[in-house]
């Protein structure tokens, strides 16, 4: 990935992830599979499926997903440069997400997840995530979705490590227009989207070049 700084976000562009861009997420993840081996599928497994999976197993998880569709997430181009991802799928996909006493649901919406971002280094910290999810919200409401929920982490204190930050950050969703919901716990925030005109269900941009509006 060449070190410059990216461009501004509205010279960004934000597609699906369909198979004929398979090779772009291996771009973008490189061989550690964007962190540690997980290729995205830590809330995806139960965790000890997922630790023995790390590397191949997961990387091979995540092709199929792409494979199979709908997309699994978007991302983000800088030019013909894959830059970042942002995963984005029906609540229910997650099982990790199923488990979780302080993640568990607020009532019984339709829920839409983001669960991960990864942002290519010479772009962080420029405002991409916000741009991701504002793709990502389009993305749902193509799919017929109403709401999308995020689960960001608090920093203790001072700065967090970028890896530390991969379900992404408060101020992240709020800039992007999520609201705060009440919280099962005081250390973990739930926001949400609630999208107006929703198309209808069974839409998901799925053909190779179909670029998101937003």
């Amino acid at each position: 990935m060449r070190a410059v700084k990216a461009k501004t976000a509205s010279a960004l562009r934000f597609e699906p992830v369909t198979p004929d861009r398979w090779s772009d997420v291996e771009t973008l993840f490189g061989e550690n599979g964007a962190c540690g081996g997980c290729w995205c599928m830590a809330w995806r497994k139960p965790h000890a499926e997922w630790r023995r999976d790390k590397g191949k197993g997961n990387r091979a998880g995540l092709r199929a997903l792409v494979k199979k569709g709908p997309p699994p997430g978007i991302l983000a181009y800088d030019g013909s440069t894959p830059i970042g991802w942002c995963a984005v799928a029906p609540r229910q996909e997650y099982a990790v997400l199923a488990k979780s006493r302080v993640l568990r649901p607020l009532d019984d919406a339709p829920v839409w997840s983001v669960s991960c971002f990864f942002i290519a280094r010479p772009y962080r910290r420029q405002g991409v995530s916000v741009q991701l999810l504002q793709a990502a919200v389009g993305f749902v409401k193509q799919c017929g979705g109403s709401v999308v929920e995020g689960y960001p982490v608090l920093p203790k204190k001072g700065a967090m490590p970028d890896t530390f930050a991969w379900t992404g950050t408060l101020s992240a969703f709020l800039k992007a227009g999520f609201q705060e919901m009440p919280r099962w716990s005081e250390s973990r925030p739930i926001v949400r989207y609630s999208i107006a005109g929703t198309a209808n269900a069974g839409t998901c941009p799925g053909s190779p070049r179909a670029t998101i509006p937003f």
